[in-house]
């Protein structure tokens, strides 16, 4: 199992709020997905969640740096969140 904290993109601030909303490990994360993560941490934090961390969530999960996310791919990311709302 890999640690929310040892993902790229993530650290320990992301590690301690995530677990807080009862996701602890990468594999958690994947099931959960990162649109439903991203609402927990809204509906937990308020303001203190913005959408670079739904999109550094799903760069982590591509292992890849959340700034070279696709413009594209942000906006998907965007109006899903924006759907479930």
């Amino acid at each position: 199992m890999t640690r929310i904290q040892d993902m790229r993109n993530l650290g320990p601030a992301m590690d301690k709020w995530l677990a807080e909303v009862e996701i602890y490990t990468a594999e958690d994360l994947q099931e959960i997905g990162v649109i439903e993560a991203y609402h927990r941490l809204k509906f937990r934090f308020g303001k203190e969640i913005t959408l670079n961390a739904l999109y550094a969530m799903h760069a982590a999960l591509l292992d890849c740096d959340w700034r070279e996310l696709q413009p594209e791919t942000k906006t998907q990311l965007r109006q899903q969140a924006e759907k479930q709302d």
